[in-house]
């Protein structure tokens, strides 16, 4: 990349190995259901989760979106977390276009929701005042807590109170195979728990659009309907699917070198005077770190100079104190050394009086 950009992984651009593969794709028109790139993608992906199809759709918030709007009627409400990214960073999609209530609950430190605040939040079918609870959605991982994985143990814990009750249980899995790679297992543990589940191709994966939901066969088929509602259908979209067999086949298995930079990201953060990182919370790879209140700056300050002395782009508004960094394929140990440099130099600038913002 032109620079060392840490503000997520959906910067990712795609490896030379999906360039080649994208300007090479065979092509047809996925809204006819003859693209063969889409097909083999499709696949692939079920294959992979241990489901019975998938759907490419073009972002991981289509897909949720559709997922939702699969399994939901209007006026029906769904569980989440009150972190989630289908709650706080998907427009209220769910809300605006399917009219499906959101009856958020507390996320734990560990990424979890608690069984008995989803029991709780389960509405009384009798009471015609309630709407109906109809969906609980989980978040693996749980990308607003540090990118937190969620062990399979927990899913089918959630899956066996979803089935107490008739609900449905899906699955954001926009990074699951960062989770399954921090767990150590196979990904279908993790996916096997959901009705339906959705990753992101990009990201982490590298290709440059697109997210796969993956569940039943009769499931898919009405998604694909709900897709095609949202406009989702993309005539020739093997040239992308082809970048997207590649992202499920050899990306996914490089995962932990990512989780290696963000360790070594945040040891090198945390020895810094000035700023603080919970180091048990860096599991996968994302780093969660904070200014000390003495530091005569904000997040937007620091990462505004960073940017303009050393090209590293970092996240961070005004007044804020706690940043994001995340690491991906293209931020490599030297990368990270290099920051580690900048972020100590300048602050030991700033603390000598030779630096100000």
């Amino acid at each position: 990349m032109d620079s060392i950009d840490l503000r997520s992984d959906t910067v990712t651009w795609p490896t030379p190995e999906m360039r080649e593969a994208m300007a090479n794709a065979r092509v047809g028109d996925d809204v006819w259901g003859d693209d063969p790139s889409v097909i083999e993608l499709e696949a692939l992906a079920a294959e992979r989760l241990g489901k019975e199809a998938a759907l490419l759709t073009s972002s991981g918030t289509q897909g949720n979106l559709v997922a939702i709007l699969t399994h939901c009627q209007r006026g029906d409400e769904m569980i989440m977390g009150q972190v989630a990214h289908t709650f706080q960073h998907e427009a209220g999609g769910a809300a605006a276009l399917g009219g499906v209530h959101p009856h958020t609950v507390p996320v734990q430190p560990d990424g979890t929701l608690r069984l008995d605040d989803i029991r709780y939040a389960i509405r009384d079918t009798e009471d015609i005042h309630y709407p109906i609870t109809r969906l609980v959605t989980l978040e693996n991982t749980q990308g607003d807590l540090g990118g937190i994985p969620i062990t399979a143990e927990y899913t089918q814990s959630v899956r066996q109170l979803c089935d107490e009750y008739g609900l449905k249980l899906h699955i954001d899995g926009a990074r699951i195979w960062n989770a399954a790679a921090a767990l150590g297992c196979d990904v279908r543990k993790l996916t096997e728990p959901g009705v339906s589940i959705s990753f992101c191709l990009s990201k982490g994966l590298c290709a440059p659009v697109g997210a796969m939901l993956c569940g039943s066969a009769a499931f898919i088929a009405r998604a694909r309907r709900i897709r095609k509602m949202l406009g989702g259908g993309m005539r020739q979209a093997g040239i992308l699917a082809a970048a997207g067999i590649i992202a499920v086949e050899t990306m996914t298995q490089r995962l932990a070198e990512d989780h290696k930079t963000a360790r070594m990201l945040a040891e090198g953060l945390a020895s810094i005077e000035g700023i603080q990182v919970s180091l048990n919370a860096v599991q996968t790879n994302i780093v969660f770190y904070t200014l000390d209140a003495t530091l005569p700056f904000d997040a937007y300050d620091l990462s505004t100079f960073l940017e303009r002395s050393y090209n590293i782009k970092l996240g961070g508004g005004k007044g804020q104190r706690t940043l994001r960094a995340v690491t991906h394929y293209w931020i490599t140990e030297d990368d990270v050394a290099k920051v580690v440099e900048a972020f100590r130099h300048t602050i030991s600038q700033v603390n000598h009086g030779a630096l100000s913002f």
